[in-house]
């Protein structure tokens, strides 16, 4: 079964996050150096929201606001989901298309692991697919 560890195991390792009083444009810096699309809102160690492209487009662009004098408290969204580990990649798909979300933490004890994206899974789901087609045309075949 994959999971959610085994996604974060062929990424980077590195879970970026911001201060919920970082300046918005500091954060976009951050997602374009790093070439991410979501940054997690932690202070003292505790999840506090998530940041993504989204919030950015719909709260400051669309509203006329700036970058440069809004935190990004006041645009994340506050209301983050979260799964173990050990939860499938089947779990992690149904909870990011039920609430129409991108990104999830991965969390162990409050301990946060990393984030994995729509991307990361919809790409595991993709590859072991693609394996079972494979062991399926080499029973049919003969195959060892």
């Amino acid at each position: 079964m994959i999971t959610a560890r085994t996604l974060l195991d062929s990424k980077e390792g590195v879970v970026w996050s911001v201060a919920p009083d970082t300046m918005v444009i500091d954060a976009l810096r951050l997602m374009a150096e790093k070439n991410i699309g979501a940054l997690i809102v932690v202070a003292n160690d505790v999840i506090q929201g998530i940041l993504s492209e989204r919030d950015y487009a719909r709260k400051i662009v669309l509203r006329g606001e700036s970058s440069r004098t809004t935190a990004v408290k006041d645009i994340m969204s506050r209301k983050v989901f979260t799964v173990r580990q050990d939860q499938s990649i089947g779990d992690c798909m149904a909870l990011m298309t039920n609430n129409r979300i991108r990104h999830l933490p991965v969390v162990d004890n409050q301990k946060i692991l990393g984030l994995i994206s729509i991307g990361d899974v919809v790409k595991a789901i993709i590859s072991d697919q693609a394996e079972t087609i494979k062991h399926l045309e080499n029973y049919i075949s003969g195959a060892s």
